[in-house]
C-alpha cells in the first residue's frame, strides 16, 4: 500500500528530539562581535520552523562572539579564570535567543549550569526533560559548568542526557570539508563520515572528547549551514545540504 501523500513524507522530520549546537560566532551576522538582533531573528525563526514539525528541540549556545576563554589564557590570564568568563558569554547569548524564541510566541527556558537563580533556571537533568515534554525550547547554558571544556563537549553531554536523537551543528559552511573550503576551494566534501575517521583525519568539526563522548552514545551528528535560511529545517528533514557523522 502507497503512501496518499508521498511529498508529505519527504519533509517529515528525521529526528524526533535534537540538540542544536550554534556558535557564537553565527550571532554575530554581519558585525565582527557582539549580539545581531536580525541574525538572532532569522535563527529564532527556524528553531519555530522545526518545532512547527513535532520536533523537540534543545539548544546550546557559544559564547565566541563575546568572549573565548582560549584566547585570553594564550595571552597569560589563568586558563579556569578565562574559561569560566567564557561561560558567561554563553548565558548571554542564551537570554538575547530566549527573548527572540519568546517574541514569536515560544515557550523556552534557559538552564545554567552555573546557578543564577535571578534570571535563569539552574540545570536539572529531570527538569530539562520534563520541559521538554511539555514543548518547551530548552536552552542550556554556562557549557559543561567546568573549565577546560567546550561548548562543543556540553552539547554532546546534553544531548546524550536528554536522549537526542541527533546532534546539529551549525556552521558557516555546507558540511564536513577536508580542509578549510574558503582557504581550498578544491577541498573534499563529504556527505557522510564515521566517528573513527574523524578523528583520524583530525577534522575540526568539533572538539575529540565531543565526537567520542556522541560515539559512545550512539548520536549521529549533522553538519548544516545556518548561515542560510532554512538550514534547520533541512537538516532536519534531509532536504538540505549536510554532512552526517555516524557509524551506520
Amino acid at each position: 500500500m502507497t503512501d496518499a501523500n508521498p511529498a508529505a513524507n519527504a519533509n517529515a522530520p528525521r529526528f524526533k528530539r535534537v540538540l542544536l549546537k550554534i556558535s557564537g560566532e553565527a550571532l554575530m551576522g554581519p558585525g565582527q562581535y557582539g549580539i545581531d538582533n536580525d541574525t538572532v531573528d532569522r535563527i529564532a525563526g527556524e528553531v519555530r520552523d522545526a518545532q512547527n514539525l513535532g520536533v523537540e528541540i534543545s539548544l546550546v549556545i557559544g559564547g565566541g562572539n563575546i568572549f573565548r576563554g582560549v584566547s585570553p589564557a594564550g595571552q597569560g590570564m589563568e586558563r579556569a579564570s578565562a574559561d569560566y568568563m567564557g561561560m558567561l558569554a554563553t548565558v548571554m547569548n542564551a537570554l538575547a535567543m530566549q527573548n527572540a524564541l519568546e517574541k514569536l510566541g515560544l515557550y523556552t527556558r534557559v538552564l545554567s549550569a552555573i546557578e543564577m537563580t535571578a534570571i535563569c533556571e539552574p540545570y536539572i537533568r529531570r527538569r530539562a526533560l520534563r520541559h521538554m515534554e511539555k514543548g518547551r525550547i530548552v536552552i542550556f547554558a554556562a557549557g559543561t559548568g567546568n573549565p577546560f571544556f567546550t561548548t562543543d563537549t556540553a552539547a554532546a553531554l546534553r544531548s546524550a542526557e536528554m536522549g537526542c536523537d541527533a546532534l546539529l551543528k551549525g556552521t558557516q559552511v555546507d558540511g564536513v570539508y577536508a580542509a578549510d573550503p574558503k582557504k581550498d576551494p578544491d577541498a573534499e566534501r563529504f556527505e557522510h563520515l564515521t566517528y573513527h575517521e574523524v578523528l583520524m583525519r583530525d577534522l575540526k568539526v568539533m572538539d575529540q572528547a565531543a565526537i567520542s563522548l556522541t560515539r559512545e552514545s550512539g548520536i549521529p551528528i549533522v553538519v548544516f549551514p545556518i548561515g542560510s535560511g532554512g538550514g534547520v529545517v533541512g537538516a532536519l528533514t534531509g532536504t538540505g545540504p549536510s554532512t552526517t557523522i555516524s557509524d551506520q
